[in-house]
């Protein structure tokens, strides 16, 4: 286990007496934690409204538990009871008598922006959900598991925005597979480390990518056509998603812009590699992301001056 995690664990754990904190100590306590785990909050701190920040900072830090739980505990039996724990800790949160600090300061934010519990309890699920299935025999299988890794992130963020409805909803959940699936494509062999294969078993049969192919992690022509494939149809995801940037207030669309950008920028990436991902892993540089930020910016500038 991480020792900084294990060093939360055991002063805000299960199995430890929680100080009483308030909620100006919560508060610090997830902006903290945000700031600590979180590369892409230096440029989030600088575009959010001010307003804003430590509500999304709220959110990250309960992602942030969920995510630690589930995969720094150990995994089996103990992440799925560490899980359980922190629905708990969420229930608790909802009914009124939230005691850990995460949920001491997401109790402001679920009573300021009206959020429901379901997207935080389908996190939970995917979370769970890791535990126990490591490989998806079909492409709608591995959309059931971002159902719930990843559309609820853009619930969450639309709710934050105050601008969530079903259609908007709808466009989020498309931005938010395709950057899951671009992760996934960007970490073929990081994820294979650990046991867990997304690439989908039929599209590795529809291509020839056998499964000695793939624990060989072998660079074949049909492994390029099976990459080739799943990056351009996750390109298209991207472009069903980008009429969501028109339908929220322009003081959050450039954040959305950037993960939007910076996940076909991923998907650019491989590509550029020739979809060899066994080798390296494609990720983009600083400057890249700078590049990303300075484009978005000058985009948002000139629409203002048009």
């Amino acid at each position: 286990m991480d020792r900084a995690f294990a060093l939360e664990l055991s002063r805000f754990g299960p199995q430890h007496p929680v100080p009483s904190l308030s909620l100006t100590q919560a508060r610090t306590y997830c902006s903290r934690l945000a700031r600590r785990h979180y590369e892409n909050f230096t440029v989030a701190s600088l575009l959010l409204p001010r307003r804003l920040l430590r509500h999304f900072h709220h959110v990250y830090a309960y992602c942030r538990w969920a995510d630690d739980l589930a995969d720094e505990a150990g995994g089996g039996a103990e992440a799925l009871a560490l899980l359980g724990w922190w629905r708990e800790e969420l229930r608790r949160c909802y009914d009124g008598r939230p005691r850990h600090p995460v949920m001491i300061a997401l109790r402001e934010t679920i009573q300021r922006f009206h959020i429901p519990a379901q997207p935080f309890l389908e996190l939970l699920l995917a979370f769970e959900q890791d535990q126990t299935v490591k490989r998806y025999p079909t492409y709608e299988q591995l959309l059931g598991y971002c159902r719930y890794s990843a559309n609820p992130v853009g619930h969450l963020v639309l709710y934050l925005c105050e601008a969530y409805d079903a259609g908007r909803a709808a466009l989020a959940d498309h931005i938010c597979t395709a950057l899951q699936l671009a992760n996934f494509w960007q970490d073929v062999a990081r994820d294979l480390d650990i046991g867990r294969v997304y690439l989908p078993e039929e599209d590795r049969q529809r291509f020839g990518y056998t499964d000695e192919d793939l624990q060989g992690r072998r660079y074949t022509p049909a492994f390029v056509a099976l990459m080739r494939f799943e990056v351009d149809r996750t390109r298209a995801l991207f472009q069903r998603g980008l009429p969501l940037l028109e339908q929220v207030r322009p003081e959050v669309r450039l954040d959305i812009e950037l993960f939007l950008r910076g996940g076909l920028a991923i998907l650019g990436k491989i590509e550029g590699c020739r979809y060899q991902v066994w080798q390296k892993r494609p990720a983009l540089a600083k400057w890249e992301k700078a590049a990303l930020l300075a484009g978005a910016l000058g985009r948002r500038v000139w629409a203002a001056l048009a």
